[in-house]
């Protein structure tokens, strides 16, 4: 009899430092996504492995409003949105909250948008079609402080760092044609339109469907946009301002 009631004490103590234990919390998480069955999916991933999904969000701005009102552990995030970048969203994110985790969750694997997302404060990177306990073990683990790659993410982020920062837009950027990364490279640089034509003996109407083109494979919606992801990138440094 004595002896029930010391293993039930005993039961009761380890479940009171479960509960009160940072790690046994189950991380809250907000999930951006403009896709609502990749949403939907993710979120019954997450929460069937352990987590909890405390809102959703479909565009940036509903981010933002988010996690400023349920001030979650981490934050999972797509690239492409509706209303602006994935990385401008967590450049404002981590500006607003400091310390707060994201951790990209993309379609798009090239090495600018690799080092676009850690120059913008982002934690972890990872490709979509990773695997729910892979996604679950990057949010607790940037939820706890630390930063999680896929395996071939961070073989090429090893890389990049090794030949330095300063690259050629089109391997930075190999969704690009070698055209388009020539004029990214421009405009990271400073250069409007008109030099840009000047330059690359092009019409100024054939620049501006490259940049259109660009725009649509960087997923951003504005020039200051792609300039900050070219240059956040390594692009642009040799040359500021306009052409002489």
């Amino acid at each position: 009899m004595s002896e029930e009631e010391d293993v039930s004490e005993e039961e009761d103590v380890s479940e009171e430092e479960d509960a009160s234990g940072e790690e046994a919390r189950p991380p809250r998480v907000l999930i951006c996504d403009d896709h609502p069955l990749f949403r939907s999916g993710l979120k019954a991933a997450l929460q069937g492995a352990g987590a909890e999904v405390v809102a959703e969000a479909e565009t940036g701005a509903e981010a933002l409003d988010a996690v400023a009102r349920q001030r979650p552990d981490a934050v999972v995030m797509d690239l492409s949105l509706p209303d602006a970048s994935g990385i401008d969203i967590t450049r404002r994110l981590t500006e607003r909250h400091p310390g707060l985790p994201v951790l990209m969750l993309t379609m798009s694997d090239d090495d600018g948008s690799l080092l676009a997302a850690l120059q913008a404060g982002a934690r972890g990177y990872l490709v979509k079609g990773a695997g729910a306990d892979e996604v679950l073990h990057a949010v607790r683990t940037v939820a706890a402080g630390g930063a999680v790659f896929g395996p071939d993410t961070a073989a090429r982020l090893t890389a990049v760092f090794r030949h330095g920062r300063q690259r050629d837009a089109e391997q930075l950027f190999p969704s690009l044609t070698a055209r388009e990364a020539e004029i990214l490279a421009l405009i990271a640089r400073g250069l409007d339109n008109r030099h840009i034509a000047r330059r690359l003996v092009l019409s100024e109407k054939t620049v501006r469907n490259h940049i259109t083109h660009i725009f649509d494979k960087l997923q951003v919606t504005s020039r200051a946009e792609a300039v900050a992801r070219a240059r956040d990138a390594g692009l642009g440094e040799e040359e500021a301002g306009g052409d002489g």
